[in-house]
């Protein structure tokens, strides 16, 4: 009996210990200054962008539908692939801004009922340069140093030239791939010299500090970041606010990508 005892208390640590509901640790959080009411139940926002979380904390704890259906705001910024994953594939928030990919991937608009409520516009990948404008080669590319992001589920950074590398027979054995943790980080490391070419997006900006003419274009369309609401109810009043919520930050942040914003269909449509 005592053996059977201590092996059934390993097993339910074991079975703790993995539980989806741990947080991952690498995230960081943001709520309301204080309780917006009684209610216990938070609403919970999942974002990868700390400009958008800071913007969208007083956005929601100061609105009226948000403040009458919930007891306060939980804003969790992923910093990886990791935590994007695991929020999304357990369907914890309410809110989201990711990849449509990854929602499709996991089955979340299946089974938590996630229908993209805003979409930011496509985009396309490109190999930058700092000094001249890169040739889709086998013979060009050779000993390449290439700065791609450490984030499996990013089309500009990862996926695109992974594939493109990979359809050229290029590999670990023949360049050199360096992997950073932003798009920003990319460029710091090709005006630095550590990489002689970057895969990204030609964003805002770019034009102060790289040339245009150095760029060459790997996908025209990549998909862009959209919203998701969880509408697991006829939650009506809930999706006009937060796409209220959406408009006034798209119409205030500061890059340009996310001025573009378009609300999909009639927010008070089931």
């Amino acid at each position: 009996m005592l053996i059977f005892i201590c092996c059934a208390l390993v097993g339910f640590i074991q079975n703790f210990q993995s539980s989806p509901a741990i947080p991952p640790q690498t995230a960081s959080q943001l709520s309301c200054e204080t309780p917006l009411s009684g209610n216990k139940e938070a609403f919970n926002v999942y974002l990868t962008e700390s400009s958008i979380a800071e913007m969208a904390l007083p956005l929601l704890c100061g609105n009226k539908v948000v403040q009458r259906q919930f007891g306060n705001v939980n804003i969790t910024i992923g910093r990886n692939d990791f935590d994007t994953f695991r929020y999304i594939n357990h369907g914890v928030p309410e809110l989201t801004l990711v990849k449509s990919n990854v929602v499709l991937a996991f089955g979340a608009d299946q089974i938590y009922h996630y229908d993209d409520i805003a979409a930011h516009p496509d985009y396309s990948a490109y190999f930058i340069a700092l000094r001249e404008k890169p040739r889709l080669n086998k013979e060009y590319l050779l000993g390449k140093r290439i700065g791609i992001l450490d984030y499996p589920s990013s089309r500009s950074g990862h996926i695109v030239p992974k594939t493109i590398l990979q359809q050229l027979g290029l590999n670990d054995s023949n360049i050199k791939l360096f992997y950073y943790n932003s798009h920003q980080e990319l460029r710091g490391a090709l005006l630095a010299g550590e990489v002689d070419i970057i895969s990204s997006y030609w964003g805002k900006g770019d034009e102060e500090i790289l040339s245009r003419n150095y760029i060459t274009s790997l996908e025209n369309s990549v998909p862009g970041m959209r919203w998701y609401l969880k509408m697991q109810t006829r939650n009506t009043d809930l999706r006009c606010a937060l796409q209220q919520v959406i408009a006034d930050i798209s119409a205030n942040h500061p890059r340009k990508y996310y001025h573009d914003v378009e609300l999909i269909g009639d927010c008070t449509a089931s």
